[in-house]
């Protein structure tokens, strides 16, 4: 297994769980329960055994018992590794939605009969994920996947036996609230909790092993989260690891002309037309000719924006203070040591046929200080009219005002109480329309600039803010926010290198764990799966 896979299926422990039916895909159609007579003549005992075995087949028995895949020794049935197979496809659907059809995956098709074509394995190291086998289908992917991150569970739920790490009070609350929002989420959808559990896992599923996979993927993400919350790192630490690897870390401030040196592949008609490497010669030539001409006039006083409008037609200005590393002629130039503040040059960029005209200024690494911060967030309630219906803007004025007084309201309370961080997060607890912070007290530390809306961004980093303050700023696109600022934390430089070491950390700690853990595959049984 990859390191990115691992990866991968470590960060996918947390995705057990219970799934509302919108994002569900369509219960799969029951088997046909009729069979055909049985033909004339054939004898009693005969008939007997089929009507058996038909009353076990629609009993689902033999899927719920029969071994589908099996991790160093412990078996797992067909409907235990359908509860990883589906949590895995439905958060693979709702995390890649919108690039479905990019990648060819039709939902509405079976996953057997769809291969995972070159267009996609391109592009899914990009979304996270690791390529597919050549010529395997959507449904082997998927089920490899599933046992991947089965056998890392069981990995670390051995691992955290052994090492003392044991089922605890606040997990079995994470675990009676999951079951209790699996029979009030049935509920409110007119479902029993086996008509939902069916709707999403398939009829194989139960309450029992439902609860059960979901207790082991908890016991295996906290014992992981274990391990990450006892890694810290001194500040000399982060410094070496910083010098070692600093271009991951450094911005460039610079400015840069990109001069296109592609020869024409159409006509003065649109029409297409053949290039021969005679062409692509000649436009590298008349690009290297304008680049030559824009750093000459940069160099006798012109700016750089200024020499570069002369020739709109092929060159594109550019300039950035926040440059980031990513490896190419033009970021390899601008991060060599040897660097200077005022370093210019003329840069042949034959891969991508063009020329860049590029001055350096500085490289520096993010010194500033992220904050802490908490807020409770009041959202106004969506228009029941449309964009273009009569009163539409009154109704979302109306809203917005009511969301606000809510706001100022709430604020006031916490101001008529005991006006402290801690009565803050209670109220944020009880109030907050944010589901990323309303049971953490509204908290979010180590933000850093641009993490948050900009109305948020601002008011956390006003040079003038200190402990304590409070506020209420206001987002079109999130609502009303009440602000509570904790105060300052590491600078951002260190918050990058500690998160940067940590995930390689984990990641090490991941592949110890489980490096003995494959899951072997029973046809029969995997053909009940998915």
């Amino acid at each position: 297994m990859s390191a990115s896979r691992e990866k991968k299926t470590r960060q996918d422990l947390n995705s057990s769980g219970w799934a509302d039916p919108k994002n569900a895909r369509e219960a799969k159609q029951r088997k046909e329960e009729h069979r055909t007579n049985l033909l004339y003549g054939t004898i009693g005992v005969v008939f007997l055994v089929l009507a058996i075995v038909a009353v076990v087949w629609r009993t689902n028995i033999i899927p719920k018992t029969l071994t589908a895949a099996t991790v160093n020794g412990e078996k797992y049935t067909a409907a235990e590794v359908n509860f990883y197979f589906e949590n895995y496809y439905q958060n693979f659907l709702n995390r890649n939605y919108s690039v479905l059809s990019m990648i060819g995956l039709d939902t509405g098709s079976s996953l057997k009969d769809q291969t995972v074509s070159d267009t996609a394995n391109s592009l899914l190291p990009a979304m996270g994920m690791p390529e597919a086998e050549e010529g395997q289908s959507w449904y082997d992917y998927m089920a490899d996947r599933a046992l991947e991150q089965l056998a890392g569970v069981q990995a670390m739920n051995d691992a955290a036996e052994a090492d003392g790490f044991t089922w605890n009070d606040d997990l079995q609350s994470q675990l009676d609230e999951t079951m209790d929002s699996l029979s009030t989420t049935a509920s409110s959808y007119g479902y029993t909790e086996q008509q939902y559990l069916g709707l999403i896992y398939g009829s194989t599923m139960t309450r029992s092993i439902y609860e059960e996979q979901t207790r082991r993927s908890l016991l295996a993400s906290a014992y992981l989260q274990n391990y990450e919350d006892g890694l810290s790192y001194t500040t000399d630490e982060l410094e070496a690891a910083y010098e070692e690897d600093r271009t991951t870390y450094d911005l460039v401030d610079c400015a840069y002309v990109r001069v296109n040196g592609a020869a024409p592949d159409t006509d003065e008609d649109g029409n297409t037309i053949e290039v021969t490497d005679e062409m692509k010669t000649e436009a590298m030539a008349t690009a290297k000719t304008t680049a030559d001409a824009i750093y000459s006039a940069y160099e006798s006083g012109t700016s750089l924006k200024d020499a570069a409008a002369e020739y709109e037609s092929t060159a594109t200005y550019s300039e950035s203070d926040s440059y980031s590393y990513s490896s190419s002629v033009l970021a390899d130039w601008l991060y060599d040591d040897a660097r200077q503040a005022g370093d210019s040059a003329v840069l042949e960029d034959a891969d991508y046929d063009a020329y860049y005209v590029v001055v350096f200024n500085s490289r520096y690494r993010h010194e500033y200080n992220t904050v802490d911060v908490r807020h409770i967030l009041i959202q106004p309630e969506a228009s029941e009219l449309s964009e273009d219906d009569e009163g539409y803007e009154d109704d979302v004025a109306a809203k917005n005002a009511e969301a606000e007084q809510k706001a100022q309201d709430i604020l006031a309370e916490w101001e008529a109480g005991d006006a402290t961080e801690d009565s803050f997060a209670a109220l944020a607890n009880e109030y907050s329309e944010d589901p990323g912070s309303n049971t953490t007290g509204g908290l979010y530390e180590q933000v850093y600039q641009g993490q948050m809306v900009t109305e948020f961004n601002d008011w956390c980093f006003d040079p003038a803010r200190k402990p304590g303050d409070t506020g209420i700023v206001y987002s079109e696109s999130t609502g009303y926010h009440i602000m509570y600022f904790v105060g300052l934390d590491l600078p951002y430089w260190e918050v990058q290198v500690t998160n940067h070491l940590v995930d390689q950390a984990v990641d090490a700690f991941y592949d110890e764990k489980t490096a003995d853990y494959t899951a072997e595959q029973s046809s029969w049984g995997m053909s009940f799966v998915g």
